[in-house]
């Protein structure tokens, strides 16, 4: 007896003192998540973070039924399928994207050895994503860091972040991501794909061949000529000669939200039953609202949506920029995460719109992967709540620059878009041009290095591959998401910008112009009693795709090369083509 307490003591002793070395050790065995061969490019080191300057940190944690969420996607997508239109709601969403508790278990251990109050954590999205507020100090020990304050030399934006970061081996199959950490891109220095076009006249009052070309075909345009402001002639001029673009008739139930995430805007009126109308402007996480400065991307996207869906309600979405740093602050400044803070707070509504435009990209390999992956998984969200979500293609065709890729080898490659490159939304290329209709040369398209061909658009790359034969070999990925799915016009657009009308090109006017025709769609639908769109790839792959005007001539250079060729079926430069709204209307009808 005296024998046996002697050992269960010894072994009693041994587990004590072996304990806290191993629970020590458990979160001091580090991997790399992700790290940088250089500071990302256009940035530049400033100096050292302040050990006291606050972050929110953002964790993903890994989604236990993420792969069930994206079957449920392409089954209420599928418009083959029996549950064609059956979305999500919110709440049934999150039931899918909740962690695991063995997830949540491991995770709040490791934040409670960093001296993080749980009741602090503050948990989104079913508790898939948690925020805490921590120290430069505390996040470089949990994520053996080193920040710094970084500036962007275009922009001056001052951000903190470091060029790698590591996890205890254990949370690697936990945590997807964590920000703010290697992602270095903000609003500002972020890729806007519009760009003035002073070498095309702007339209002016009493320019009789356009007061001509406004007396539509049609008995019933959608822009009447004597209601035609300055600021949507064009937009008059693009349903007159381009007439498949645009409805005969106004939307029937006003009941659709179309929403854009950019920046500001000017509010305008666009017919005469629109006069004194508005639209609702959203600021998120410190968003501006800077009316008298509203920008030139902003003015584009607002005074087309509207000029094409009015009274389709429009939500106007500002995401928070870069305030300036102050070195000494202890005050918590915004992280900075662009698509973060968008996506995070739209999956927080019981209500969201159902088409959703964006105009701006970055290119894929400066988006570090856990990132890009972890971003992409929430647009799904949206996708399988009844969301259209488009995004502008780019406008560097296959890439600008020498395309060398930034992992240390100097590689030439084509440069793909992100999130043009994410599978789960619709990517918007550029047309110019009538009778015919022709690729824009900028229209950014290619293949992802990130993301993995979806079978929805299996077929129509196969055979554009198969016609390409061995032209452009070793530049891009044959296995990977193929973009731009769709195009619309984008050049040209007239735009009140200071209360003077200015020419603006990009596919920034041509992912707006394609959700207009989208919202529209899905005024209809609503107006007999049936479901959104929702993510709209595996219909115009399939039974939509008749619903649109291949696009056969030009191409998009870029990288040094004449990039690829449109032709007949999808192409990486205009898609599927341009949408015929009548055809469209009567497919989803």
């Amino acid at each position: 007896m005296r024998w046996s307490s002697s050992l269960a003591l010894l072994v009693a002793f041994i587990q004590i003192a072996a304990s806290k070395p191993l629970t020590s050790k458990r979160w001091d065995e580090f991997d790399v998540k992700h790290a940088w061969a250089d500071v990302p490019k256009g940035w530049e080191l400033h100096g050292p973070a302040p050990a006291d300057h606050a972050l929110d940190m953002r964790i993903a944690l890994k989604q236990d039924r993420f792969d069930d969420l994206v079957s449920t996607l392409y089954e209420v997508s599928d418009p083959y399928h029996s549950k064609y239109g059956q979305h999500l709601s919110k709440e049934e969403v999150e039931a899918l994207v909740a962690p695991h508790p063995d997830t949540v278990s491991v995770v709040d251990s490791w934040l409670s050895a960093h001296d993080i109050d749980l009741a602090s954590v503050q948990r989104d999205n079913g508790g898939s994503w948690i925020t805490v507020r921590v120290s430069v100090e505390q996040a470089s020990r949990m994520l053996n860091a080193t920040y710094g304050v970084y500036r962007h030399a275009k922009t001056s934006d001052y951000v903190v972040r470091t060029t790698s970061y590591s996890l205890p081996r254990i949370l690697h199959d936990h945590i997807g991501v964590v920000t703010p950490t290697t992602y270095f891109s903000t609003v500002r220095s972020m890729k806007a794909t519009s760009f003035l076009q002073p070498q095309i006249e702007a339209l002016q009052d009493g320019d009789a061949d356009i007061a001509s070309s406004l007396v539509a075909p049609d008995p019933t345009p959608l822009f009447p000529r004597a209601a035609a402001p300055r600021s949507l002639l064009r937009v008059s001029v693009l349903c007159t000669t381009l007439p498949h673009m645009c409805p005969k008739l106004l939307p029937r139930t006003a009941s659709g939200l179309l929403a854009i995430l950019n920046s500001l805007r000017t509010t305008l009126t666009y017919k005469t039953d629109a006069v004194g109308g508005t639209f609702t402007h959203v600021q998120v996480n410190g968003g501006e609202n800077d009316q008298s400065n509203p920008g030139d991307e902003a003015n584009l996207d607002i005074q087309y949506t509207e000029g094409m869906t009015f009274p389709t309600p429009n939500i106007y979405y500002s995401t928070g920029g870069s305030p300036p740093f102050v070195p000494d602050s202890n005050t918590p400044t915004n992280t900075n995460e662009p698509y973060l803070d968008w996506l995070n707070f739209i999956a927080a509504q019981t209500s969201i719109p159902q088409t959703f435009t964006t105009s701006y990209g970055d290119d894929e390999q400066s988006v570090p992967l856990d990132y890009s992956t972890n971003v992409c998984n929430l647009f799904a969200q949206l996708g399988v709540r009844g969301s259209s979500i488009m995004f502008s293609s780019g406008d560097d065709g296959v890439g600008a620059g020498d395309c060398l890729t930034n992992d240390g080898t100097n590689t030439k490659e084509f440069q793909p878009n992100f999130p043009a490159s994410c599978p789960f939304v619709t990517t918007v290329g550029g047309t110019t041009r009538v009778n015919p209709e022709t690729a824009v040369s900028f229209s950014g398209g290619g293949f992802s290095n990130v993301f993995a061909q979806p079978s929805y658009q299996a077929s129509a790359v196969s055979a554009f591959l198969k016609g390409l034969g061995s032209t452009n070999k070793g530049l891009f990925n044959t296995t990977g998401r193929a973009y731009p799915d769709v195009s619309a016009q984008g050049q040209g657009f007239q735009v009140v910008i200071g209360g003077r009308v200015s020419s603006i090109g990009g596919t920034s006017a041509s992912s707006p112009t394609f959700s207009g025709v989208i919202a529209l769609l899905n005024d209809f639908r609503l107006s007999q009693g049936k479901s959104s769109l929702g993510f709209l790839n595996p219909l115009i792959y399939s039974t939509g795709a008749a619903g649109f005007n291949d696009i056969t001539s030009g191409s998009n250079p870029g990288c040094g090369t004449n990039g690829f060729t449109a032709g007949p079926g999808w192409d990486p430069v205009t898609g599927l083509g341009t949408p015929d709204f009548g055809k469209l209307q009567s497919l989803i009808g």
